[in-house]
């Protein structure tokens, strides 16, 4: 299974015994939108609630912090998810959190993952079948997995600022990037580059292809035969630059578990304004 299928793939393999469709939709903090409540109004027939806003290790100190593996294991049983599944992710977002969601599935070794290509958006404007309630599943025990993927600390971060042996690629907007008065930020981490998340999309919500993909990372500065280390604000869309560069071929892609809710709280870290290299 490719890592991103399109509408009338997952239509024709509705109902598969080992297919399992996830709604990884999440909204932004101060969105009115309630991702439980959408799903129960309307969703992919047979697809199960994710849940992805309380996906996150709520003891960690870094904001948001990925599950760990026993909270990634409990919710994979939960979802009735088992090693040989197969798993389609989709989402109704704004920010895409499918990608997120991918991440996650990636991090403790879960390669059978795939991202709904356009998501739930897409598929209602084809006019394709909805259910409506909620969803339920037989559970199943799902066995722990180290972590395989890479997440990166602040102070792996912090070493990276002297010695820019990863490049730092920031997924927020332009104008929060650089720090312009009125943003509400202090800019980045020094010596990182810019590519908002949006530009990897085509104007109808599906991603751009791998190449068109990579050549926006390639514009902004980025090599995709060294190692890369993706941020953004709370490390939900540094997860669609994840996704997008290893759709693009790059092989050593890690995701800043704090992004930038970590370290600009941190009046000790250092922040490097402008629009960057």
């Amino acid at each position: 299974m490719d890592s991103l299928v399109s509408t009338q793939w997952l239509a024709d393999q509705l109902g598969a015994s080992d297919l399992v469709v996830l709604d990884a939709s999440m909204h932004l903090p101060d969105s009115p939108r309630n991702s439980a409540a959408e799903f129960a109004e309307g969703h992919i027939p047979g697809a199960r609630f994710l849940d992805l806003v309380s996906f996150v290790d709520a003891a960690s100190d870094v904001p948001k912090a990925f599950p760990t593996p026993h909270q990634f294991a409990v919710r994979m049983g939960q979802m009735g998810v088992a090693p040989d599944s197969r798993v389609v992710l989709y989402d109704d977002s704004q920010i895409r959190t499918s990608a997120r969601a991918w991440y996650i599935f990636r991090l403790y070794g879960f390669r059978n993952v795939a991202i709904l290509d356009g998501g739930l958006a897409k598929w209602t404007t084809e006019g394709r079948a909805l259910d409506t309630g909620a969803a339920s599943c037989s559970q199943t025990q799902f066995p722990h997995s180290p972590q395989s993927g890479t997440v990166r600390a602040k102070a792996e971060m912090l070493a990276n600022c002297g010695s820019a042996a990863e490049q730092v690629v920031d997924a927020r907007d332009a104008a929060r990037f650089a720090g312009e008065e009125g943003s509400g930020s202090e800019g980045h981490v020094p010596g990182a580059r810019n590519v908002p998340f949006p530009k990897l999309f085509a104007s109808d919500g599906t991603y751009h292809s791998a190449e068109a993909i990579g050549a926006v990372f390639s514009a902004a500065g980025i090599d995709l035969t060294k190692p890369v280390v993706t941020s953004c604000n709370s490390g939900m869309t540094a997860c669609v630059l994840a996704f997008g560069l290893h759709r693009a071929g790059a092989r050593e892609v890690a995701v800043y578990n704090g992004s930038w809710m970590e370290w600009g709280a941190d009046p000790d870290t250092p922040k490097e304004k402008g629009a960057g290299h």
